[in-house]
């Protein structure tokens, strides 16, 4: 669990004078140096060496992870001291914890049996043409070690090299790091837009002095470094506010997850009108592009827009519904902008945290996505596109939830456990930060994230094997179907603890059983298309998505 809401951090006083600080972007290195008082440091540029220290345990975890190298829990025996990084004698570790935590007897090359020639074909396809001595350092998993010195540039264009789908774990992973790790506290500047991976080693000169920092990526994926003296803990704590306040302006990064709002719950529909007359109802009305006019049963009217996330659906006894299916973040913003406002940042950065909380506590899956009413008894959402103020607060607070209470809201009455937007608001103007008012309202709730208690992946080998054999029969059906966009990897198959089986689309994973039986097989058919139409308002239709399973399922038999 996270490190309490209450808990405020306490900066030290630390004699580090300056910090430096380097981003990759655009192809080229941006260096920048952070003072305070004292003589100018040296500058700095790409060229600059820079000690490997812990970070070559986030090329192993990338590696590994990439290529579905077995990652099984390390034991801690109680006798090598670097397990002080890991866990109690007794105890074990799992990959996401050791990385955040870094434990480095855990990602040992040896121990997760990494073949060289392996881990030098990987590389090498990911660094393309670049001259090969520019990347020695990551030629052999062997030659991987603490005091090993890099050039700055060669360890962000390694970095850089390493695509979105490959980082999506070791970023979830990371960022605990502001949360309960080195730099614990520290989410309060940084939000989720920091997912790094710490080190601290021997200065060059003198060993009896320390460095430290970190390195990773911003939200949009810009691979980040930076260092200054003392250790990990001491730069987050001595340097967090400024150094969040320097870094570079962080683009658009992928909306994770998937959320299905049934609109309008308790105001049925009559019609919907637009630019065109009456949209049409039923399965194969598509998507609503434009602006629309909604009536009502009670003789309301509303305007909307949309841009393809809308449609109608037919509900029993032939009633139109509106429905829109949207990422995390767009969901968390339209959230914002329908039940308060941006006007005061810190307070809807905390009703961002805490409608997303919601939406995890609340939502059922359904055919891969969390679904949810819009209503004043969970969530009000708006039917029309988020404002890019509302957006970008969703984004800044990307994946943070409030862990261990239940979390609600309300516009001015607050309650054990409720947080009032306009006791929010209050508080922020008098200068308090999103955290703290998170702490007000939900006492003995710790800041964590949107995936930390949802279920871990224990693969199953068996039906992965099975997937990779069907995929390349079932393309010529598939690519003739409307929609079908092939996942960009093979998903992984997670053992199902309970429940129906379902697709965890942001992640790229399936959750179900191990095969048995052949309906086994058309379930695991039934999820692949739930991933490979996640763009798609088909993508929704359980009867269709089953109906093509089935089919696929058959081609197998035919081809045997």
């Amino acid at each position: 669990m996270a490190a309490l809401l209450l808990a405020a951090p306490a900066w030290s006083q630390s004699s580090s004078k300056s910090l430096d600080v380097a981003w990759w972007r655009d192809g080229k290195i941006e260096v920048r140096q952070l003072r305070q008082g004292g003589t100018a440091p040296p500058p700095f540029d790409g060229a600059r060496q820079v000690p490997l220290a812990s970070l070559w345990k986030l090329f192993v975890y990338v590696y590994a992870n990439d290529n579905k190298v077995a990652m099984p829990d390390y034991r801690c025996g109680g006798r090598d001291p670097e397990e002080v990084y890991c866990c109690d004698a007794g105890q074990s570790i799992g990959h996401d914890a050791a990385l955040a935590q870094s434990c480095g007897p855990f990602f040992s090359p040896r121990r997760l049996m990494i073949a060289p020639a392996s881990w030098r074909q990987y590389w090498t396809g990911r660094l393309g043409s670049a001259p090969a001595g520019d990347f020695a350092w990551l030629s052999d998993p062997a030659q991987l070690a603490p005091k090993r010195l890099v050039r700055l540039d060669s360890l962000l264009r390694a970095l850089d090299s390493i695509p979105a789908a490959s980082r999506v774990d070791a970023e979830a992973a990371l960022l605990r790091v502001v949360l309960d790790g080195r730099g614990a506290g520290t989410a309060r500047w940084f939000g989720s837009q920091l997912r790094v991976k710490t080190y601290s080693w021997h200065e060059q000169r003198r060993a009896d002095e320390r460095i430290g920092g970190a390195a990773g990526w911003l939200a949009d994926g810009t691979p980040i470094w930076f260092g200054g003296a003392g250790g990990s803990s001491n730069v987050f704590e001595q340097w967090a506010p400024r150094l969040a306040a320097s870094l570079p302006k962080v683009g658009a990064a992928d909306d994770g997850g998937c959320v299905v709002v049934d609109y309008f719950k308790r105001y049925p529909i009559r019609t919907v009108r637009g630019e065109r007359g009456v949209a049409v109802v039923g399965p194969l009305s598509g998507p609503l592009n434009g602006r629309y006019h909604v009536q009502f049963e009670n003789g309301q009217n509303l305007a909307l827009r949309s841009s393809g996330e809308l449609m109608l659906v037919q509900e029993k006894g032939g009633r139109p519904q509106l429905r829109g299916r949207f990422g995390v973040n767009e969901y968390v913003a339209r959230v914002l902008d329908r039940e308060a406002s941006t006007g005061e940042p810190e307070a809807a950065k905390a009703l961002a945290i805490a409608a997303r909380t919601y939406l995890q506590q609340n939502a059922v899956t359904v055919a891969g996505c969390q679904q949810i009413a819009d209503s004043s008894a969970t969530q009000r959402v708006s039917p029309s596109p988020a404002t890019p103020a509302a957006l970008a607060i969703a984004r800044w607070t990307d994946q943070l939830i409030v862990d261990g209470v239940t979390v609600r809201y309300h516009s001015n009455q607050a309650s054990e456990g409720t947080m009032a937007w306009s006791e929010a608001v209050r508080q922020a103007k008098q200068g308090k930060h999103y955290d703290e008012l998170l702490a007000t309202a939900y006492p003995g709730g710790a800041l964590s994230t949107f995936g930390n208690t949802g279920a871990r992946c224990r693969r199953l080998a068996q039906n992965e094997g099975w997937l990779a054999r069907s995929v390349p029969r079932w393309q010529r059906v598939l690519l003739r179907e409307a929609g079908y966009e092939a996942p960009p990897q093979t998903p992984l198959v997670c053992a199902l603890q309970s429940g129906a089986p379902y697709s965890e689309q942001s992640r790229n994973r399936i959750y179900m059983r191990p095969l048995a039986t052949r309906e086994d097989r058309i379930t695991l058919a039934h999820e692949y298309l739930h991933l490979g139409l996640r763009n798609h308002p088909r993508g929704q239709d359980e009867e269709y998505v089953e109906r093509l399973a089935r089919r696929l399922v058959d081609l197998n038999l035919e081809a045997l």
